[in-house]
């Protein structure tokens, strides 16, 4: 007989403003601790090192994690120049180092290089994996890591400041994105190295630090009942889909996994959306002529 998951049902998403020096997993961990849920997880890891927007969803709302996965995020990073390290942050080793160092103008100029749609090989210590195992992971024994580079959508790189050595950059990119491979590459480019120094993640998707709580408060609120005021609804992390109506008759065939009926709205036909009835969730899925066809099922 399987054993039946403790905790609450808890439904939503709470925005933590990560601090440095925890992992993405400590902050699930806690955050699902502290509201005594069943279930969580995040929508996208942020290293150790950094700070910044981390959301994380509960229950029901991690069927929407993918969404915010997939959506856009802005980072705030400081480039060290004149070193590389062999983790690309200041965490790691340095391995190289130049004297030389280029103008703010190369710089500018080298920017739109990063931006679009670019190809782009994650740090050695990473996440990726190769043959199942943890590029980090093979890296930290001492192995040769080799890993191919990977697209991604740069909205935009911009240069903030400079102060020396320290340029402070901003960046908006699409999902798998890593600011340690821009500050290498950028570096590398402009002949001098670099590395990141410093990274906080500025907002994902639709979540922004206003929206949420920072790692003080989360344990000052642990296991206190004010903790569940600063939650967001499960459909936060709809933000990007169309929003379609569904008929009572069709909610209870769409929680079923069947098409439901919908009522009309900006849909276009084939369009991803989700569909709720007096403003709750009820399941995502592909709308065709006045019917959802669902890919997701919200059981609240």
């Amino acid at each position: 007989m399987a054993r039946r998951k403790k905790g609450r049902d808890v439904h939503g998403w709470l925005v933590i403003d990560k601090p440095a020096d925890i992992t993405s997993t400590a902050v699930v961990n806690k955050v699902r601790w502290a509201l005594d849920a069943k279930k969580a997880g995040h929508a996208g890891t942020l290293d150790p090192a950094a700070t910044g927007v981390l959301a994380v969803a509960l229950g029901e709302a991690t069927k929407t994690v993918p969404f915010i996965t997939d959506a856009d995020k802005c980072y705030r990073f400081t480039v060290r120049l004149g070193a590389a390290t062999n983790t690309d942050d200041a965490e790691g080793e340095v391995v190289a180092t130049s004297t030389d160092r280029p103008t703010d103008d190369a710089i500018r100029e080298a920017l739109p290089f990063f931006t679009g749609d670019i190809e782009q090989v994650p740090p050695k210590f990473s996440a990726v994996k190769i043959d199942g195992q943890r590029a980090y992971k093979l890296a930290r024994d001492g192995e040769e890591v080799e890993l191919a580079a990977r697209p991604l959508h740069v909205e935009s790189l911009e240069m903030i400041e400079r102060d020396g050595d320290l340029l402070t950059l901003e960046m908006v990119c699409g999902k798998g994105g890593y600011v340690r491979s821009i500050a290498r590459d950028l570096g590398e480019r402009l002949g001098c190295l670099g590395h990141v120094d410093h990274l906080r993640r500025v907002w994902s998707g639709p979540f922004e630090p206003e929206d949420g709580i920072d790692w003080d408060t989360l344990e000052r609120l642990a296991r206190d009942p004010a903790l569940d005021d600063h939650l967001l609804p499960l459909a936060a992390g709809l933000h990007d889909l169309e929003e379609v109506r569904a008929t009572p008759e069709g909610a209870v065939r769409l929680r079923n996994g069947n098409p439901g009926q919908v009522v009309a709205s900006a849909a276009e036909f084939g369009e991803e959306c989700w569909a709720s009835l007096d403003g709750e969730p009820v399941a995502v899925g592909t709308y065709r002529a006045g019917m959802l066809h669902p890919s997701r099922v919200f059981n609240l």
